[in-house]
């Protein structure tokens, strides 16, 4: 793409792309995102083009502006961005009609060709099938109906790797209506006024951020994003990064104009290898355009990007430990004050913020603040959220919806309910930082000042469900594992606190548990969130305290009667010989290492739950079937 050197050329070439994309008579957009990926969406892609190629279709991989390389007979061939709904994956959407086919095989490929590209019929088995109904639109699946799209609004319409299609869908007109229309304290009024608030777990508002760094008359000032996306099970970032990374330097972009800062960096984990590979041509995209460098479109306005790759530390999302890594330093964090915006990056002015906070950007300059804070159900908490909906539920993907919309929506209307028809026991919500909320609280609207209350937290914004098949013990200890192996090392509280916490809870799901476990638990928390150094330690008791919270008997369960209701915790379960099914006939104490089952020959027998080792071989020996766990 050719150069853009002012205003005008940036106008017409957002026209000239618009017009582009109508000359296609159909667009077949293929997700290309890391699921799909995963599972074979560029081998259907390549297939495609293969046989379209084979039977002399007009394809169009790239948009053109010249209308004399693409007419009116040509198929648009796209590689789209996440929809949403994972598990359906391999996902094609086609336009003009909107139709979504479902988990598509390259040997499907020859027939979405033939009935579909060249004779517009649709293919009815490739459809969205849910409790014997039949979707043919994307929209009209039950998934998509309650959320609210602004974050992912472009998600699945356009080509993600494409600056020409990001343009021809209204991409970088914030960035030019702040550039030309807009000064650096309209643009801050602007964010302040929409009440954005930071998206990666703090709900900070941004406004009040960018303009603490304005102020600064210290340069040069930086514009850093936080794409070190840690949580288990958390993807919404990564998504923006690989299916509309334009929209998140734009928004990077416009803090620069904010601020007075011309220099922008990218912290992103290195095993988001496709986010990282989307991030650099989308750079070299905007640079080639003239968006990014030198007197962007004539002006004296001067930004450059530049991407660093992390190790994977889940320190590393806490501000001073990112910049620290950025640094080239180990991500440790640091005392504060100061804070970021006064000394950051390299010591200097930084504004700080996630990549779903700067994707929401182009759209409040867009649409004004106004419109923002009309979005979302609560004014403190404007706007919508991303989450990934994951674990026990029937919908698993990627959401978003507007801030407020309550946990029993998400779960069943837009969830679809517990998976195989089970009974909904918790959700994890923030990751190892944030807390469970339970069957009580499914009516809570989710935003940061409710979810605040009741002792939890949205953070980046991953939501675990968990059926009433799941030990809350063990969900506590699994977290406490994540955050004792990922903590830096660098405060006592953090380093060997956690470790104390995590010593308690695998003696409690091996059987070890003692009386006043459940209160040392408490007490260690409390000293850790108290005392710890940064935002991870405070906040890595959080799961130990609401599961305690909110499931007490379980811990008393495990601790009192060695016994897990769940039958997850292996070292407690129960062997037990089922009288009516046994015959006496003596195998299974035979085989009993510790002489724990006894009894008469020809009568039922017994196990001795004090000696069982529950090692199963009595469970294997019995020809019967009359022993069982529980």
């Amino acid at each position: 793409m050719q150069k853009l050197n002012n205003r005008q050329e940036l106008q017409l070439a957002r026209v000239a792309f618009t017009n582009a994309i109508a000359r296609e008579k159909r667009r077949i957009l293929v997700c290309c995102e890391t699921g799909c990926v995963s599972i074979g969406s560029l081998d259907v892609y390549d297939k495609l083009k293969q046989i379209m190629d084979e039977k002399n279709i007009p394809v169009s991989v790239e948009l053109s502006a010249d209308p004399e390389n693409i007419g009116n007979d040509t198929v648009g061939l796209k590689k789209c961005a996440c929809h949403g709904i994972c598990e359906k994956g391999p996902l094609i959407r086609i336009e003009p009609e909107g139709w979504l086919y479902t988990k598509v095989k390259v040997s499907d490929c020859e027939e979405i060709v033939e009935k579909t590209i060249i004779g517009g019929e649709i293919i009815d088995r490739l459809l969205y099938t849910m409790d014997g109904r039949t979707y043919e639109r994307r929209d009209d699946i039950p998934f998509f109906k309650k959320q609210k799209m602004v974050v992912r609004e472009l998600a699945g319409k356009m080509d993600s790797t494409s600056l020409k299609e990001y343009l021809a869908n209204g991409g970088y007109l914030a960035f030019e209506k702040a550039l030309f229309d807009m000064t650096g304290d309209d643009i801050v009024n602007e964010i302040t006024e929409s009440n954005l608030r930071g998206r990666g777990g703090g709900g900070f508002p941004t406004g009040r951020k960018w303009s603490q760094v304005r102020r600064q008359k210290e340069l040069p000032k930086y514009v850093v994003c936080n794409g070190d996306e840690g949580d288990p099970g958390a993807f919404m970032d990564r998504s923006v990064m690989e299916g509309d990374p334009h929209r998140m330097l734009e928004g990077m972009m416009i803090a620069g104009l904010a601020t007075g800062a011309e220099y922008g960096y990218i912290y992103v984990r290195a095993e988001y290898p496709l986010a990282v590979a989307r991030l650099r041509n989308a750079i070299a995209q905007a640079e080639e355009a003239g968006l990014l460098g030198e007197h962007i479109l004539g002006t004296d306005f001067n930004f450059t990007i530049r991407i660093n790759c992390g190790a994977g530390a889940f320190v590393c999302g806490e501000g001073s430990a990112l910049t620290a890594s950025i640094e080239g330093k180990r991500g440790m964090p640091r005392t504060k004050p100061p804070r970021t915006v006064e000394h950051g990056l390299f010591d200097k002015p930084t504004v700080l913020n996630n990549v779903e906070t700067y994707a929401n950007v182009s759209a409040i300059i867009n649409r004004g603040a106004a419109w923002y804070k009309n979005v979302g159900r609560d004014e403190g908490s404007p706007g919508t959220k991303v989450f990934a909906l994951t674990g026990n539920i029937a919908n698993t993907g990627l959401i978003e919806v507007p801030m407020g919309t309550t946990l029993r929506e998400i779960i069943y209307d837009i969830g679809g309910g517990i998976r195989g028809g089970g009974k909904f026991k918790a959700v994890q919500i923030g990751g190892p930082s944030g807390g469970c909320l339970t069957e009580d609280d499914l009516d809570l609207p989710l935003d940061f000042d409710s979810v605040k209350k009741v002792g939890a937290m949205i953070g980046s914004g991953g939501l675990v469900v968990m059926d009433d098949k799941t030990c809350m013990v063990e969900v506590a200890r699994f977290f406490m594992n994540f955050t004792q192996n990922e903590s830096c090392g660098k405060c006592t509280p953090c380093r060997e606190g956690t470790k104390r916490m995590l010593e308690i809870l695998e003696r409690i799901v091996l059987g070890k548990g003692q009386e006043g476990d459940v209160e040392l638990l408490l007490e260690l928390a409390d000293t850790i969130s108290s005392t710890a150094l940064c935002g991870l330690g405070k906040s890595a008791p959080n799961p130990v305290v609401s599961t305690i919270k909110k499931f007490r008997n379980e811990y008393d369960e495990h601790i009192r009667d060695k016994h897990c209701a769940t039958g997850t915790c292996s070292r407690l379960k129960r062997m037990v010989i089922d009288p009516s099914l046994c015959r006496g006939c003596s195998k299974c104490a035979r085989q009993c290492p510790v002489s724990a089952i006894s009894g008469e020959l020809r009568n039922p027998f017994s196990i001795d739950l004090n000696k069982c080792i529950r090692c199963g071989a009595c469970l294997e020996t019995c020809p019967f079937h009359a022993i069982r766990e529980e």
